[in-house]
């Protein structure tokens, strides 16, 4: 008992360090925030989809090494895809521009509203569709996990504290900012942005493969 408390530390420091990058799902997340659109079911979404990514490392993949090549391949090629498509709305986005009115009604340029099942399998694509959300949460917490021992669960625990915690930091940020940003220009910035990286992602991910 006198190692769980550390134990528990060092798999959400592990988790916090790997996430907090602003990669896709973290810029998924910061768009429904200022879309005001489903903004706390898409970080409950993420976080619990990180969750199970990190119990399938700790309690399973972890034991087995790592994903197969197959796998790891056809989930790249997956992400690839989903990438370069998610891009590219960014970039048509960007080529013209859309804000949310200031009180959340959709205007001819705002972004369409989307359901509820759009919001969580977008979230969910972006969780599971994306290689590095596997290989750092399934592949590199399980891995790092078998250096506690006994104590792998009690890592896994506190690195599944630690994703849900920065989603829970991240949807506060961003409904803070939904609520006090209505740009333009702020969105054109964001979309431009959003499209670079998906497709620098996509493009590093290809690279690997040859």
């Amino acid at each position: 008992m006198t190692l769980a408390f550390p134990t528990f530390t060092s798999g959400m420091v592990l988790s916090l360090s790997l996430i907090m990058a602003i990669g896709p799902q973290n810029a998924h997340v910061l768009r429904m925030g200022l879309q005001r659109q489903h903004l706390w079911l898409t970080a409950a979404t993420c976080a619990l989809a990180d969750v199970v990514l990190i119990s399938l490392g700790v309690l399973g993949l972890a034991q087995l090494g790592a994903l197969s090549d197959k796998l790891l391949g056809a989930l790249i090629g997956a992400g690839v895809l989903f990438l370069g498509v998610y891009g590219w709305q960014a970039f048509q986005r960007f080529l013209k521009p859309q804000s949310p009115t200031a009180s959340g009604t959709s205007t001819p340029s705002s972004p369409a509203p989307i359901t509820r099942r759009q919001a969580v399998l977008s979230a969910l694509a972006f969780s599971w569709l994306n290689p590095h959300a596997w290989l750092d949460t399934a592949v590199l917490i399980g891995t790092a996990s078998l250096a506690y021992g006994q104590g792998s669960k009690v890592f896994g625990l506190g690195a599944a504290t630690g994703s849900v915690v920065w989603f829970l930091v991240l949807g506060v940020a961003a409904f803070w900012l939904g609520r006090r940003l209505n740009s333009l220009h702020l969105w054109r910035a964001l979309d431009g942005a959003v499209a670079l990286m998906m497709w620098g992602t996509a493009a590093w991910l290809l690279a690997g493969l040859v």
